[in-house]
């Protein structure tokens, strides 16, 4: 380790003094150490050890034209790549890549991180060589990462130092069970290289925003499977419609109604009235469920970050109780078109990983 350790700073400082003064774009890795929290108690057999390992991150500038790069505070994306080794036989590790967005505070010397990607878990459930993990039934794992970071630039020659927290999540949004996931809190440590600071403001441009009230349809689809191990992964299928009002560059509010037909909750409800008879469930009650919904979008010029809170105005059968929430990302193909993937929960315990289309009129 402190070869490779070494190895980098040698990278980074080549990396520094080969840049010309306007740098744009940088490199850091961060080494973290941890543990892993109790958020179920039906992990508990599965806390021990220190996960560790290290996120490498490559970071661009955006250019400074648009105006919700100047209400961001010129922020930073890019794309890392990290591992995770949770020093624990029934977890083993994971290999993630990701997207990312950076945020400067303080004169950029605090760095907030958002990052969303796919994971591979070395050792998911197998009923046969690993019952213990109940954290994850599949190696396709989707993973998000926060860091808050101090950052010193320039501390030696061209290379910085980073200190911090990271929170790593790994959940498979039950796509297949069981899927109690995994968050690991940590304490980061690491090296980067000029962050940017000779970084030239474009000229302001002022863009129009359509602040008229528009509305439009969403169709999403995926899999997912009930909490019973062994079960049938089955499709699932959702009908939206939903009004939005635009209040700034940044920022949507928007009212919906969501149809959902979940084939896994028609299976899920046929045992549960075999299962447990005591409880006096119709193995033939509908399955299907009506919710209204709010929510808010945050922009970042084509693409955007939405939030929402459900009720179910009809749901014969209380799976998970009468709320849910969303998180989900949109990217706009065009004015009206867009694709949406967003992780339906209820409160921490995720349903499904929906992905769809919508268009907006």
């Amino acid at each position: 380790m402190k070869y490779s350790f070494l190895s980098l700073c040698i990278f980074l400082s080549f990396q520094g003094f080969s840049q010309k003064n306007n740098v744009t774009s940088s490199v850091d890795i961060n080494f973290f150490s941890g543990n892993i929290a109790r958020h179920n108690d039906n992990i508990t057999h599965l806390i021990k050890g220190h996960p560790n390992g290290f996120i490498l991150a490559w970071n661009k500038q955006v250019s400074g034209k648009k105006a919700w790069h100047r209400v961001y505070n010129y922020p930073e994306y890019g794309f890392s790549v990290g591992t995770q080794n949770f020093n624990n036989t029934e977890l083993g590790e994971s290999y993630g890549v990701f997207a990312h967005y950076n945020f400067y505070f303080l004169n950029k010397r605090l760095i907030f991180r958002f990052a969303q990607g796919v994971s591979y878990a070395t050792n998911p459930y197998d009923i046969n060589f690993n019952p213990k993990n109940n954290a994850f039934g599949s190696h396709l794992l989707s993973g998000t990462y926060i860091m808050l970071n101090y950052s010193k630039a320039k501390l030696v020659g061209p290379v910085g130092i980073q200190l911090g927290l990271t929170l790593l999540h790994l959940s498979n949004a039950s796509i297949k069970s069981p899927n109690t996931s995994i968050n690991t809190l940590a304490f980061n440590v690491g090296l980067s290289t000029n962050i940017s600071e000779s970084f030239n403001k474009k000229e302001e441009v002022n863009e129009l925003i359509d602040r008229s009230i528009g509305y439009g349809f969403i169709f999403k689809t995926g899999i997912n499977q009930s909490d019973v191990v062994g079960s049938d992964q089955f499709p699932f299928y959702i009908f939206s419609v939903f009004t939005e009002k635009r209040l700034s560059t940044n920022s949507t509010l928007m009212l919906g109604l969501d149809y959902f037909n979940s084939k896994f909750l028609k299976e899920y409800i046929y045992y549960q009235s075999i299962a447990y008879p005591e409880n006096n469930i119709e193995p033939n009650l509908d399955y299907k469920r009506i919710g209204v919904y709010f929510g808010h979008e945050l922009l970042f010029g084509r693409f955007s970050i939405q939030t929402q809170l459900g009720y179910y105005v009809y749901a014969p059968f209380d799976f998970e109780g009468p709320i849910y929430n969303r998180i989900g990302f949109k990217q706009y193909l065009s004015k009206n078109i867009f694709t949406i993937i967003s992780l339906k929960s209820h409160a921490a315990k995720a349903e499904a990983l929906e992905v769809g289309i919508g268009i907006r009129l």
